[in-house]
């Protein structure tokens, strides 16, 4: 099954041991993946934060970066949803609504563990989350 990921799933995926990383692996082995440009940056970003808190070492933030780096997705740039991405300023942030722009472009469910995104009204895409 084809989806589009947030950052949210890829770091769990790559750095989570729990039961969210559990389900955001499943999630990453199902199919094909999405996302906008921006996933790799944030998640990179969160791992920085991870690390700086002292929730991963040094060696584990590395592992889980080089393994983002290789991780086979299918990016999309900005400009082609600048448009559904301003329409949905009020309701979500930018960086959010991009994710949303491309699931609904896409017609694909957007995987997330961001609760309050996937509870966001006036998006037309449907959300995978965990259970």
């Amino acid at each position: 099954m084809s989806v589009v990921v947030d950052s949210s799933v890829l770091v769990a995926a790559l750095a989570d041991a729990g039961p969210n990383g559990v389900w955001a692996e499943e999630v990453l082995s199902r199919g094909s993946l999405h996302a906008p440009e921006l996933a790799r940056v944030e998640a990179t970003n969160i791992l920085r934060r991870l690390e700086l808190a002292k929730q991963l070492t040094t060696a584990e933030a590395n592992a889980a970066h080089e393994d983002l780096m290789q991780l086979d997705l299918e990016l999309f740039s900005f400009e082609p949803f600048a448009v559904r991405i301003w329409e949905l300023r009020h309701t979500v942030t930018s960086y959010d609504a991009w994710y949303v722009a491309v699931a609904e472009a896409l017609r694909l469910p957007l995987a997330t563990l961001d609760g309050r995104l996937s509870r966001a009204k006036g998006v037309a895409c449907k959300f995978l989350t965990r259970p």
